[in-house]
């Protein structure tokens, strides 16, 4: 995972669970739940690159 595409994440989780926030302390269940999607698509795309990073690794240590 390059380090734009981890800042990028990141960037994207935070800016979700910010919005998680907003919507709990405001009562409003629509911005909740768009902030916890946001977030968790956030986790998917870190998981989607880690496990492109180990098959990386892993293909890597076969041709070395």
């Amino acid at each position: 995972m390059g380090i734009g595409d981890k800042i990028s994440n990141a960037a994207e989780k935070a800016a979700g669970a910010a919005k998680e926030t907003v919507g709990k302390a405001t009562g409003d269940r629509e911005t909740q739940a768009e902030g916890a999607a946001q977030k968790q698509k956030a986790e998917m795309k870190q998981a989607g690159e880690k496990t492109k990073d180990a098959a990386k690794d892993v293909r890597d240590g076969f041709t070395s």
